[in-house]
């Protein structure tokens, strides 16, 4: 048996602590052509959806009914194809549903590029394309509408990227309610609406509009992003900070809600995402930290 000097011990200990934390912040690559990340989650096929196997279940109300369930894609709703080496994301949006990490994550900067398709299913043929990414999710799957969990949603629908919606437990006996988090805004206007020009704060009930909508023209490619970093986040659109959620608390447990999975929503809209990384981080970066002022 070799004995070795003790500095050599902790110097050496050092080094492996800090080649760990090293890979700890190594940049994610969520997308891969098995979707290995995710598990799928398929909630109830509209009454309208052809080609379905006999007899499986359907409901002129997708928020009520059988879901298809975990790792049930029957129509193939969440696919992968590589474009010049890039994994593209289709969600063809014809059943509700989702992707939902296999893991929780905390304290990270999630990135992505998203574009919309043409095609819109009932039961939201004659309303805007609709899609979200879900975080902060916990909880069953189906626990709002049957299909999703309960969560924080960075809003991702036509003219509306980047708006914020907190999802209930609405699914289940008692209702136990969604996350309580705080909008900086007016909180005597009609429309809720995060407004980084206001020193007053309302409790992020309901549908919340993003301060700007700065959506690039439909066929093109838009720059998602979303910073975590503790339990408040911020959502970026095409580089502008388009909301600010703080003070996040998991209305259950009445504590901070700081982790969780991250869904991806199909919503009756055809739609696209790419370059989907997900970068651990310990603090919000210099452009937000010098553009965002934060309830103390």
């Amino acid at each position: 048996m070799i004995l070795y000097p003790k500095p050599l011990i902790i110097l050496f200990s050092l080094v492996m602590t800090s080649v760990v934390a090293q890979k700890k912040a190594t940049t994610i690559n969520l997308l891969d052509a098995n979707l290995s990340h995710f598990e799928k989650f398929i909630g109830v096929p509209h009454a309208t959806v052809i080609g379905l196997p006999k007899g499986t279940p359907k409901s002129e109300d997708v928020t009520k009914g059988v879901p298809l369930g975990i790792n049930n894609d029957l129509k193939n709703v969440f696919t992968t194809t590589n474009i010049n080496g890039e994994t593209i994301l289709n969600i063809s949006g014809e059943i509700y549903g989702c992707i939902t990490t296999k893991d929780n994550y905390s304290n990270y900067h999630f990135s992505t590029m998203f574009k919309w398709g043409n095609k819109k299913w009932e039961p939201r043929l004659k309303r805007k394309k609709d899609t979200g990414i879900l975080y902060h999710s916990y909880g069953d799957h189906g626990r709002f509408w049957n299909t999703w969990k309960t969560c924080l949603e960075f809003q991702v629908q036509e003219t509306d990227l980047g708006d914020f919606i907190s999802l209930p437990a609405n699914s289940i006996k008692p209702n136990p309610g969604g996350p309580i988090v705080q909008i900086r805004g007016n909180t005597n206007a009609e429309k809720k609406q995060y407004d980084p020009n206001f020193d007053t704060y309302f409790e992020g009930k309901g549908y919340i509009h993003a301060y700007l909508e700065p959506q690039a023209p439909h066929g093109n490619w838009n720059h998602l992003e979303l910073y975590v970093v503790g339990n408040n986040a911020v959502h970026v659109v095409n580089g502008k900070v388009v909301m600010v959620v703080e003070n996040a608390i998991n209305s259950e447990t009445k504590k901070p809600l700081t982790e969780g999975q991250i869904q991806i929503q199909s919503e009756a809209a055809e739609c696209y995402y790419k370059n989907m990384t997900l970068t651990p981080i310990t603090e919000f970066p210099k452009f937000i930290r010098e553009d965002v002022k934060f309830k103390p």
